[in-house]
This record gives C-alpha cells, sequence and structure tokens, in this order.
C-alpha cells in the first residue's frame, strides 16, 4: 500500500471524531507541504476532537478557504442555502464567542447566511500563506491578517491536507480540506 492511501487511510479512520491525542499522532506523520503547492480553493470540514468549536463552523455554513497564490488568500468562505459560495471578512465571525454560543443558535444562522451575506462578504483577501515551524516542522502556513490564528497544514494527499487551527490559549482545532 502506497504512503498516500496509508495516510488517507488513517485519516479515514479517525473521521468524524476521534481524540485529541490520535489527531496529532497523524498530523505528526504526515509530511509538510510548501506554500505554493497548496493554491486553488479547498472544502472544509470539521475532525471533531471535543474541541468547543467542533461542529460550529460547518453547521454555521462554512464551505472552507481559497489560496489564490502565496500573498492572496480567503481564508473564511462560506455558502448560502442557495449553494452560492462567498469569501467572508473573518473580523465579523466572534471567534472568541464560539463556545458561549448554543449549538441551536449556530443551526439557525447557517439559514441566514444568505440574509447576512451583504454584511459579511470581503472582495479583499484576509490572510497569507508563509512556511512556519510547528512542531517541529516547517510547513505550509496560513496568516490571518487581523486575527491572532495560524492555520498550519500537513499533506494528507495531493488533494488533501489537515490543518491545525493554532490560536494562543486554545486546544488545537482540527480541519480537513479537500481540494476543489
Amino acid at each position: 500500500m502506497s504512503e498516500t492511501r496509508t495516510t488517507t487511510a488513517r485519516l479515514a479512520d479517525l473521521e468524524p471524531t476521534c481524540t485529541p491525542a490520535e489527531a496529532l499522532a497523524l498530523y505528526d506523520d504526515l509530511p509538510a507541504v510548501r506554500p505554493d503547492e497548496i493554491t486553488g480553493r479547498y472544502r472544509g470540514r470539521e475532525l471533531g476532537t471535543g474541541h468547543p468549536m467542533d461542529g460550529l463552523l460547518e453547521q454555521s455554513g462554512w464551505y472552507g478557504k481559497q489560496f489564490d497564490d502565496v500573498d492572496h488568500v480567503h481564508p473564511l468562505l462560506f455558502r448560502t442555502p442557495g449553494g452560492e459560495i462567498f469569501p467572508v471578512e473573518p473580523r465579523k465571525i466572534p471567534l472568541g464567542m464560539v463556545d458561549k454560543v448554543p449549538q441551536a443558535v449556530v443551526s439557525r444562522s447557517r439559514s441566514a447566511v444568505g440574509a447576512l451575506k451583504p454584511a459579511l462578504r470581503t472582495s479583499k483577501h484576509r490572510a497569507r500563506l508563509r512556511a512556519v515551524e510547528h512542531r517541529g516542522v516547517v510547513t505550509a502556513a496560513m496568516v490571518y491578517d487581523h486575527l491572532p490564528i495560524i492555520d498550519v497544514f500537513r499533506r494528507v494527499d495531493d488533494d488533501t491536507l489537515l490543518g491545525v487551527m493554532d490560536l494562543r490559549g486554545a486546544p488545537p482545532y482540527f480541519f480537513v480540506l479537500a481540494r476543489d
């Protein structure tokens, strides 16, 4: 079995939920990826580990991320109930409050994404890609322009990344990105 099939199978074994230790073990075993290798639009999904954010992004209409080039990244794409995908201004998403918002409220907000689109949408790129050292490996990371968050990526296969959100004072939040 090839290394790619092995890592893909290992990820599939962990989905949809696993322990933080299992997610970190897979993440640490995955190879680095260079920032210029991950251009394109990616559909995201959460890897549940018991993090306070588990389930909230997907329930709110999160679609994924778009890497146009290393200096031009849309860090948050959302989808309206009608299927339109659009970039969101990250500063308008209350990430510091996500663990305080009841999931029922988040679920209802998904239907409001279309109506909220004019207030949330941005045409400006709000992040960039850089190579950073994380957990002893230099790999691609997405650095937000205005938030103290760095999303760090490892390669699962040619079209799939395992990401971990690095936010000071918070446990790791894991997500998967699959290239459209």
